[in-house]
């Protein structure tokens, strides 16, 4: 594994292991995570990249057998210590999933509905928040005049964009991306793409992703996951350009995966 010291490192995974009941899935992975920067996670199917990506914000933690070993650090907290508050956990970092996943209610509400879980009821403070949410998500001019309308009537890519909106009205630390764009025409996923690359501004990104093209276009690093380990971890262009390991360039240049 190859690792680099650009940029800031805002998480950091050791050692970590992850297993489904009695079968190990993770093993062994450690690399950082950089602040404001964007990372994918490539590799052929069912080589862990989405587990690694779930792990970040415990959603492992909906199935009872499941558990982990090593650590995930981020702001000097260990986020898989036992004490940890999950809905804390994933305001700090939350997940936009393949499938744009609009809950059944109008557009207004589906940003705000985290805030309301946050107890922030007041309706100017409401409406100014999410009003910056689509702003971030470059949604607002689309929608602006249609806050009240079920957002079943946008278009998958604006969903995708609302999903993106609904978790930074948080105010997220981290977007989780689980190959957000898979489902997308070729105009929304550019639109996706150029979304991504102004918001690592504000926020730091990690993005499973089965599309190279995708990776080496947005992202700042990359991470090759095969049979649950970690194969290289480096900055984008020395993945794709010069990897130090087999295995990538076979992957990278399309001869497996």
């Amino acid at each position: 594994m190859t690792t680099t010291d650009s940029g800031v490192e805002l998480m950091s995974v050791n050692n970590l292991s992850f297993f489904y009941g009695t079968n190990k899935a993770l093993s062994e992975v450690t690399m950082p995570i950089k602040k404001n920067r964007i990372t994918s996670l490539i590799g052929p199917s069912g080589c862990g990249k989405t587990t690694l990506l779930r792990c970040f914000n415990r959603m492992h933690d909906l199935y009872p057998r499941n558990h982990y070993e090593g650590e995930i650090v981020l702001d000097g907290v260990n986020i898989l210590d036992k004490s940890m508050d999950l809905i804390k956990l994933r305001g700090k970092i939350g997940m936009v999933f393949q499938k744009p996943t609009p809950f059944p209610m109008s557009i207004f509400d589906n940003v705000a509905y985290g805030l309301r879980l946050n107890d922030i009821g007041n309706s100017s403070v409401l409406a100014e928040k999410v009003e910056k949410a689509l702003r971030q998500a470059a949604l607002w001019d689309e929608v602006k005049d249609r806050l009240k309308q079920n957002a079943a009537g946008l278009s998958g890519g604006q969903q995708q964009r609302l999903s993106i909106a609904r978790t930074l009205a948080v105010d997220p630390e981290v977007i989780l991306l689980d190959e957000s764009t898979s489902a997308l025409d070729p105009v929304s996923t550019q639109k996706i793409e150029d979304l991504l690359l102004e918001l690592k501004k504000e926020v730091t990104i990690v993005a499973v992703t089965h599309n190279m093209q995708q990776a080496a276009r947005i992202s700042d690093f990359t991470a090759l996951m095969y049979i649950g380990k970690l194969v290289e971890y480096d900055e984008t262009e020395t993945i794709f350009a010069r990897p130090a390991n087999e295995i990538t360039e076979r992957y990278v240049t399309g001869r497996f995966g």
